[in-house]
């Protein structure tokens, strides 16, 4: 006899939960930063007319052929190198068929055999604990990163009944990042997700907008109970924000516990989320190794990586996420989870840094003005850090007049509210015009407390003389 909540199946005979648990393994496909495509002079562009960037090669045309660019092989070493992962010197090229409208050669040139890059590690935090504050530290294994070329769009006009292929993605250049399934659930992969793109974006071999496409997540999800074979896995295709991931493996899970609990089978199948109902759908049946039907690429020779373009790619590795976490710890003395929010909002940490640079007050001042003004009215009217009407000179203004005695804290926050409205003046001027000065002298504020004496009892009160004062 069994009990089920939730994702656990309990043996009341014995008296020993079974749970089932998740297992999570991700695809990321990485549009590569780039000027024109992987194997054509095509030029890269994201809002061009459709069809208008189109070469004869992308097309499929008889008797073109690819000729590989050299800037995409550079990125994918980069990003490999940024990995942890062994470049392989010598990497190869393969068809790997299937026909869909927006493919017009009915295959893609990808890397199945011998892949560029392999066997890395990717570290990742997120928050975690009771009071989600304490930064929990995993790591994920990279099985490959290979090259491959991205097919066209379709876009289905249902008032028409018919649909239109736009070929100016065709051909761009992609990576794509297979990850071992070494996580459990989707706050797990929205994190390395989040990480992979803040390194891609740091190397420069990506710009990762996962709305535009330049970052689309495949997640592949099963269940299985500690100890046994892992359960049948489906793939849920095309996820285009790290939140959506979240949502749909979180969903995905559940509900192939459910099935494996009401005594049904879990099927191998490909699935869509939508993000409106937060449920994933059927699409297709998941295709096997045999579908494809690869093919060694005859056009393109194989791919060789001299041990000189290595060392030059090794010497532009710029700082990573991790090491600005820990500088940042390290030099300005705050906490681990405010280095988070530093380093994974695009421009912040830069903010961060020349702010403390400009100002008389602490570190840990600074962080809770940007932290909290600064960043509150940002997401209020859905800013970027680069939108900001405060520059870093003007907040670090601020700060300075409340560390001189100018103003108090209070008086501070009015201030940045008013340059928020008006950012063509400065703090001095603000606090010049609307006389929100502190006043320090003796004699004024006598002569204060004097006025406000007698306004208050209806008669003109001498008090003491300036020189007790």
């Amino acid at each position: 006899r069994t009990g089920r909540t939730g994702g656990r199946t309990r043996n009341w005979l014995w008296g020993a939960p079974q749970e089932l648990v998740g297992v999570v393994g991700l695809e990321i496909h990485a549009q590569i930063h780039s000027n024109t495509k992987l194997f054509s002079g095509s030029q890269v562009g994201f809002q061009a007319p459709p069809n208008s960037l189109v070469s004869f090669f992308d097309a499929s045309l008889p008797g073109t052929l690819p000729v590989l660019n050299r800037r995409c092989v550079e990125a994918a070493v980069m990003t490999g190198l940024a990995l942890n992962c062994t470049i392989n010197r010598k990497s190869l090229f393969d068809r790997k068929h299937y026909f869909y409208a927006d493919l017009p050669a009915g295959y893609q040139i990808t890397q199945q055999r011998l892949p560029i890059a392999v066997d890395g590690t990717l570290t990742y935090s997120h928050l975690g604990g009771r009071k989600r504050n304490e930064v929990v530290t995993k790591s994920v294994r990279i099985k490959q990163i290979q090259l491959e070329q991205d097919s066209g769009k379709s876009l289905h006009d249902d008032y028409r009944n018919q649909t239109l292929i736009d070929l100016n993605r065709a051909g761009v250049g992609l990576m794509e990042l297979v990850m071992e399934p070494d996580m459990s659930c989707g706050e797990e992969a929205a994190a390395a997700v989040r990480e992979m793109q803040l390194i891609l974006q740091a190397l420069g071999t990506c710009q990762g907008n996962m709305a535009e496409g330049q970052l689309r997540v495949d997640a592949n999800v099963s269940v299985h109970r500690p100890g046994d074979p892992w359960g049948i896995r489906t793939e849920v295709k095309n996820i285009n924000s790290a939140r959506n991931l979240a949502r749909a493996i979180d969903y995905e899970i559940q509900r192939q516990m459910f099935v494996l609990e009401s005594g049904g089978t879990v099927q191998n199948e490909t699935r869509s989320f939508d993000g409106k109902t937060g449920h994933t759908i059927p699409m297709r049946d998941k295709e096997g190794l045999q579908d494809y039907r690869f093919m060694p690429e005859p056009n393109l020779p194989p791919l060789m990586v001299q041990v000189v373009v290595l060392e030059e790619v090794r010497e532009r590795l710029p700082e990573l996420p991790s090491v600005r976490r820990q500088r940042l710890v390290e030099t300005y003395g705050i906490l681990p989870e405010h280095s988070f929010t530093l380093v994974n909002e695009d421009g912040l940490m830069d903010y961060f840094e020349a702010v403390v640079r400009e100002t008389k007050a602490g570190p840990r001042k600074v962080i809770g003005w940007v932290m909290n003004e600064l960043q509150g009215l940002l997401h209020q009217q859905n800013l970027s850090v680069s939108q900001s009407p405060i520059s870093p000179q003007a907040l670090a203004q601020i700060l300075n007049l409340q560390e001189n005695g100018q103003i108090s804290s209070s008086i501070a926050k009015q201030v940045f509210q008013e340059l928020w409205k008006t950012p063509g003046k400065t703090a001095q001027q603000i606090v010049k015009e609307q006389d929100l000065g502190m006043v320090n002298d003796s004699t004024e504020i006598h002569r204060i407390f004097c006025v406000s004496r007698s306004y208050f009892s209806g008669t003109t009160l001498p008090g003491p003389s300036p020189a007790a004062v």
